[in-house]
């Protein structure tokens, strides 16, 4: 999330009010959407999914993210559809690479006695 925040400051894209705790909050709140209705989401739209070869699942990170726009509370904004899915779109890529950084170095130390 802080990253997202780095890309798209300003007043133009995406808002933050505390540039500490929003991004902690929304990803506490991302992470509890995405356990609890992404599956569901992906379900429903199996059918789409399988004809545009999982690129869809983008489309589902944006709603997300979309949803996670719209609870008041947490401080987070976006001008439009456009930038909650290129905001979606950069946290996926570096989820990945954290990912396989995480899984990189979980090899290494099982490796090493």
């Amino acid at each position: 999330m802080f990253f997202v925040v780095l890309v798209f400051p300003g007043p133009a894209h995406v808002h933050v009010h505390d540039p500490v705790w929003t991004p902690i909050i929304a990803a506490l709140v991302l992470g509890i959407i995405n356990a609890i209705l992404r599956p569901i989401l992906i379900i429903l739209t199996l059918p789409v999914e399988i004809l545009t070869l999982g690129l869809f699942t983008l489309v589902i990170n944006a709603i997300t993210f979309w949803i996670v726009t719209k609870i008041g509370p947490i401080g987070l904004t976006a001008d439009g559809f456009g930038w909650i899915f290129w905001s979606a779109l950069i946290l996926a890529i570096v989820s990945f690479i954290l990912s396989h950084i995480v899984k990189e170095v979980d090899k290494g130390r099982q490796t090493t006695p």
